[in-house]
């Protein structure tokens, strides 16, 4: 079978977090391997597709995943008036709040009770995106935990410019969710 043949898996991803704390660089840096300093507003939803081969569990062989991305704009008063639009047929979230303006993790809890309200429960992973402003971080590692721990999901910093933990982040919710999608009935 050619790789045009090859079934692939479509799983939609939602990020979602305060206006201006990254996440439409993030996806930038995952889909395009590219970052720049231009703030640019998402008016609405922006989504973007990604194509994957990974192993979906420890040692399995690499699957063909195509990843629906969507970027939604941070505004509270948009994400309640659009959230079926916004969150129907989500398979995981990817929560992001900016180091450097601490308010923006307990913001999260708003968008992950939207999301939830629509789609259930689903996997999610929290990025604490702009890890490269060392000097302006001011939010505690011990909140990022205490939060995850809380949601039970887990968490890594970001950086978009860099790069780090940006591709890692998407693997990990991508095999949660695939993982989950593939437990045994009971």
């Amino acid at each position: 079978m050619t790789s045009l043949e090859e079934p692939r898996i479509k799983l939609k991803i939602c990020l979602v977090g305060e206006p201006a704390v990254g996440k439409t660089s993030l996806i930038r840096r995952f889909v395009r391997n590219e970052f720049t300093d231009d703030y640019t507003v998402t008016l609405g939803t922006r989504i973007s597709k990604k194509e994957l081969r990974l192993p979906v569990s420890d040692g399995g062989e690499p699957e063909g995943v195509t990843l629906v991305i969507w970027d939604i704009m941070g505004q509270e008063g948009i994400r309640e008036l659009l959230k079926e639009a916004f969150f129907l047929g989500a398979q995981g979230i990817l929560m992001v709040c900016d180091v450097t303006r601490p308010e923006t993790l307990p913001r999260l809890e708003g968008w992950r009770e939207s999301v939830q309200e629509i789609a259930g429960p689903l996997p999610s992973y929290l990025l604490a995106s702009k890890a490269d402003l060392t000097d302006q971080a001011s939010l505690p590692e011990t909140d990022l935990a205490a939060t995850c721990q809380g949601w039970n999901c887990s968490w890594q910093f970001s950086s978009a410019k860099t790069g780090q933990g940006v591709e890692e982040a998407f693997e990990i919710l991508t095999r949660t969710v695939l993982n989950g999608q593939r437990a045994p009935a009971q």
